[in-house]
């Protein structure tokens, strides 16, 4: 079945769901109207005081297609995010097996919103283990012929669906949050992570 999805900076766990179904011949949307307050570009991982959004800044010049959204580099964000994330993480099971391929997203400047969440979906299958064939899409279809789920993750609205409790640093403090960013499942589960988002 062909879906198109929109592409996430380290996308929530349902988005990976769909993207590693078997049967899915993924596109991935890149001429959408930049829409605001989603996980385009945005993530949320667990930190010490619980769930905490990492928010790329991106320079605004209106409405803009989403493969020409341009990151803004006035504020040094990635310092910012890599530091929350090693706090968040560096005492998770897996963290140090992934820490060098992750810091390469941050040791770089991509142009684009979309060039550099394209970059951090490569990283994260390289991690898994992952070859998943996938197309980017050729222009904008309102109506598209592929089961469309440009709007299904909301970064506001809490996800219904049921997630299973997996280990979590802070677990023990806060309780389990579910479908956080894929990074949460990576680095508290490593090489299990694929076979929990199947079971999904």
């Amino acid at each position: 079945m062909k879906v198109v999805l929109p592409l996430f900076y380290f996308p929530p766990i349902s988005w990976f769901k769909e993207f590693l179904k078997s049967d899915n011949e993924v596109v991935l949307e890149q001429f959408e109207h930049f829409p605001k307050q989603t996980y385009r570009n945005r993530t949320n991982i667990y930190a010490a005081n619980g769930k905490l959004s990492l928010i790329i800044p991106t320079q605004h010049k209106g409405k803009q297609a989403m493969k020409d959204v341009e990151i803004s580099y006035a504020e040094d964000w990635q310092k910012q995010h890599w530091k929350s994330i090693t706090s968040a993480y560096q005492a998770s099971p897996y963290f140090e097996y992934y820490e060098l391929k992750l810091a390469k997203i941050f040791n770089s400047q991509p142009k684009t919103l979309f060039e550099l969440n394209l970059k951090c979906l490569e990283i994260v299958l390289d991690i898994l283990k992952i070859e998943k064939e996938f197309s980017l899409s050729s222009d904008y279809e309102s109506l598209p012929a592929e089961e469309d789920f440009r709007n299904e993750f909301s970064a506001k609205v809490e996800s219904e669906e049921v997630f299973p409790e997996y280990y979590q640093t802070f677990s023990d403090k806060d309780g389990f949050i579910k479908n956080l960013s894929v990074l949460d499942l990576i680095c508290n589960l490593g090489p299990e992570s694929r076979a929990y988002i199947n079971n999904l």
